[in-house]
């Protein structure tokens, strides 16, 4: 059993209207939620409503930082050049070696100028997530060497108890010597 094929068309009620508004709204910003996690994009949706009244989901840090994205992308497209390009050349799947290595060839005197402030956005926004993962993976090794350590520590700790348990041990016994060697000569 599906569902009922709804007619595209305005929907008189009122009331009616502004619940289809307020569940398909939600709906929106329930996918855009899931398209940003599963395909680590950023997704901005802003919605106003008959009486004016906003509604905006941003995945990123802020609307304003989406809103210059898309601005700096349509002012380079704008001037032609095809940032699409420098994405597929430059994207997630390049090393950090290898993405410092493309930037400086971008950076060259013979391409400088064809360059768009927002291929450079694009560029310091990957040189940036690259950053952010070595020093992930550095602050990882270096909790995981810590742990490591301190586990040593423990063993050593435990190490040292156990032979200064065994060394008392050793000293009571001889002290029970020489008392019983001087009581046999006492006598």
């Amino acid at each position: 059993m599906g569902r009922k094929k709804m007619e595209i068309k305005r929907i008189e009620e009122n009331s009616a209207r502004m619940v289809c508004f307020s569940k398909r709204r939600n709906g929106l910003i329930k996918k855009a939620k899931e398209l940003s996690i599963l395909c680590d994009v950023d997704v901005a949706a802003i919605f106003f409503s008959n009486r004016g009244k906003l509604y905006e989901y941003c995945s990123a840090d802020s609307m304003a930082q989406v809103l210059q994205q898309y601005q700096s992308r349509v002012e380079s497209e704008k001037d032609g050049c095809d940032t699409e390009d420098l994405y597929s050349r430059n994207g997630d799947y390049l090393t950090y070696s290898e993405l410092l290595k493309t930037v400086a060839s971008e950076l060259k005197e013979p391409h400088v100028e064809q360059i768009s402030v927002g291929d450079l956005g694009l560029m310091q926004k990957q040189l940036e997530t690259a950053l952010m993962e070595i020093r992930s993976t550095k602050t990882k090794l270096m909790t995981d060497a810590q742990s490591s350590l301190q586990e040593k520590e423990k063993m050593l700790e435990e190490e040292k108890k156990n032979f200064n348990e065994i060394v008392e041990g050793n000293i009571c016994a001889k002290k029970k010597k020489v008392v019983i060697d001087l009581n046999i000569a006492a006598e």
